[in-house]
């Protein structure tokens, strides 16, 4: 497997130069798909222009000055995915990582009591012994829950880095809904109802605003008000 990864093949939704010189950085295994995520070093250098040369990106990464999820690391090639929450205290700058409307990832700008907590949805759920319930999450987690009154799908709002469960957003009917992918990605919608294909192809959700999607694509951000919201409105 090679350590090296081709700008021009870089994946899409990255925001960066392609033509600027050939290598990028590869990002190292982590709780995202490459597709899905970015590296750190990425952000810092070629999205917050903190640093000119990869040189001074390493050097800020690792001394601790950038932290993902509550948390500083030293990993330049770490992959930070949707929802992840990037805080660069020496600078007093907080971000939460977004798609906007064309599905590129987009660093928000976000104040410092939404960089204590983070969104995270279930992609799967099993007992444990003690009877305990572990929930799997979309950014690599594994949570631990008493009673079994969570779905695959539903989404959570956590606390980082504790990972104390603040809210719960299930997909159901009227939620506000963050589309990930499609033709609509990066938008809000508010879900109208599930479809349950009895077949190989995904299952489908429909929206009040008049149009559907797979299920993989709905990201539910809140009941009566969005948590959050798309880069294009927070960065004005």
């Amino acid at each position: 497997m090679s350590n090296h990864l081709n700008r021009l093949a870089a994946p899409r939704p990255w925001p960066i130069p392609r033509k600027t010189s050939v290598w990028t950085v590869k990002p190292a295994p982590g709780p995202h798909a490459k597709d899905r995520s970015i590296p750190l070093l990425l952000l810092v250098r070629d999205v917050l222009h903190l640093a000119d040369t990869r040189k001074e990106g390493t050097h800020i990464i690792g001394n601790r000055k950038v932290y993902v999820d509550g948390r500083a690391t030293r990993d330049e090639k770490r992959p930070v995915g949707l929802m992840d929450v990037v805080t660069i205290p020496s600078i007093d700058h907080q971000y939460r990582l977004l798609l906007d409307a064309r599905g590129m990832l987009r660093l928000a700008a976000i104040s410092k009591e939404e960089a204590r907590w983070k969104l995270v949805r279930i992609e799967g759920k099993g007992l444990v012994h003690g009877g305990k319930v572990q929930l799997r999450t979309h950014d690599g987690r594994t949570l631990l829950v008493a009673k079994d009154s969570y779905r695959v799908g539903d989404v959570l709002k956590i606390s980082i880095p504790e990972q104390r469960l603040l809210d719960h957003f299930p997909l159901s009917p009227g939620a506000i809904t963050y589309l990930t992918g499609g033709s609509h990605v990066g938008e809000l919608a508010t879900l109208a109802d599930t479809e349950v294909v009895r077949s190989h192809k995904p299952n489908l959700v429909r929206f009040e605003e008049g149009f559907s999607t797979i299920r993989d694509y709905a990201f539910v951000v809140g009941t009566k008000v969005a948590q959050v919201s798309p880069p294009e409105v927070v960065q004005q």
